[in-house]
């Protein structure tokens, strides 16, 4: 930001000496804009699946700064995060296939049980190929990696900063 606008910024942001004139603009939602980092971080769980894309914005370029990868490793993890995205992906279809199941089987004026069960089979099945292919993800990193890359892995996914 300019110098110049530093107290432009501070007077009306603030609602300062021209209230008017900042309640105006805070209709559009200029206040609070300060916030907007919360866009871009992880969310803590985006849904009952764990859709979210290990819990960085980049997870490619984070995991290979942070774990210090070599080309090869790089495009190798590449091949197992697009993999693993994939699943997710169609993890999410199945979630909302299943979703509309259910809405299925409130609608009519008789409640279809049957329907319903069909709904919750496909959640439970869902959840176990995507529980198989994160397992099957992390396999396939934990034998790419050296030692002390794996336990730098650890690390993040133990102190929350990497989601799986």
């Amino acid at each position: 930001m300019h110098p110049g606008m530093l107290y432009w910024w501070k007077t009306h942001r603030g609602g300062g000496s021209c209230g008017a004139y900042a309640d105006a603009h805070d209709a559009y939602g200029w206040r609070g804009r300060h916030h907007r980092w919360r866009e871009y971080a992880a969310a803590p769980h985006d849904s009952e699946l764990g859709s979210g894309a290990f819990g960085v914005r980049r997870p490619l370029r984070f995991l290979a700064y942070k774990l210090d990868l070599d080309e090869q490793q790089v495009t190798e993890l590449a091949r197992i995060l697009s993999d693993l995205k994939t699943e997710r992906a169609q993890a999410e279809v199945d979630g909302r296939r299943a979703t509309a199941a259910l809405a299925d089987a409130v609608a009519p004026a008789q409640f279809d049980a049957q329907r319903a069960n069909d709904a919750g089979a496909i959640r439970v099945a869902t959840a176990e190929h995507l529980r198989d292919a994160v397992v099957k993800a992390l396999g396939r990193i934990h034998t790419l990696l050296e030692p002390e890359q794996r336990e730098r892995l650890a690390y993040l996914i133990r102190t929350g900063t990497l989601q799986i």
